[in-house]
């Protein structure tokens, strides 16, 4: 995105905080000679989420999310017309991949530097593609493969691209509600009551409250915008319980 970015890294926290604080390290570089701007990022927030091996299908949809989230800011119609995400990386059929790319070992020392904006020849694998927009092409430095074992087919990666929060929340912007909010209001305590025993929403645990959210969204067609303000949630919030789903 233009104000952020997200990555799906395997490692340990301290090895997740030293790439992010390499990233923001190089790109402020980059920033400071251009612009002469000093410290631009060194302020700029960290958020890091545990992706819990023990939940089914989690990695699939952290990996959706950050996909989706070029259409959700209404940059593009899917996440392969995005140029600076990962979207038209896997599942590439035989014979269809980008042509006329070169590779970084085609290029001298000095292509290099005026291409990559480095200041200095960086090393980097020779066998890297460089995009005719002039920077690396994703699938030289993300585990293609991993990705298209973990959701097997494409029919399937497809599927979590539509089902994930963000495309939710596209189309919550796009329809209205099927039941006001004082309704479902007025039936959340017998609901509660019904599924859990319990009397209030706040009394539910983190996996109660997320089929809460799945419930009142089949019962009631309710998007996620309308779930989360039912609840007393913030957008984030319900998109996550709901990812959890």
């Amino acid at each position: 995105m233009s104000n952020h970015v997200h990555f799906v890294l395997y490692g340990s926290r301290e090895d997740v905080e030293r790439f992010v604080n390499g990233f923001k390290g190089r790109y402020s570089l980059y920033l400071r000679r251009k612009y002469g701007t000093k410290e631009f990022l060194r302020r700029n927030g960290l958020d890091i989420k545990a992706i819990a091996e023990d939940e089914a299908e989690s990695l699939e949809r952290a990996m959706a999310y950050v996909q989706m989230n070029c259409v959700a800011a209404n940059i593009c119609l899917y996440p392969g017309q995005y140029p600076w995400g990962t979207g038209n990386s896997f599942f590439q059929a035989a014979g269809g991949g980008k042509t006329g790319h070169r590779s970084l070992g085609e290029l001298s020392g000095r292509e290099r530097i005026r291409l990559l904006h480095s200041g200095n020849a960086i090393a980097l694998p020779d066998e890297w593609m460089l995009s005719d927009a002039g920077y690396v092409l994703p699938e030289s430095y993300i585990d293609v493969e991993l990705v298209e074992t973990t959701f097997r087919f494409p029919r399937r990666m497809q599927f979590f691209l539509n089902s994930s929060s963000k495309a939710r929340k596209r189309l919550d912007e796009e329809n209205l509600p099927a039941f006001r909010d004082q309704l479902i209001l007025s039936a959340l305590p017998e609901l509660l009551q019904s599924l859990f025993q319990k009397p209030s929403f706040g009394a539910l645990s983190v996996s109660e409250q997320a089929e809460t959210l799945r419930q009142i969204r089949f019962r009631f067609s309710a998007g996620v915008h309308q779930t989360a303000r039912v609840c007393g949630l913030t957008y984030d919030q319900a998109a996550r319980l709901l990812d959890t789903a």
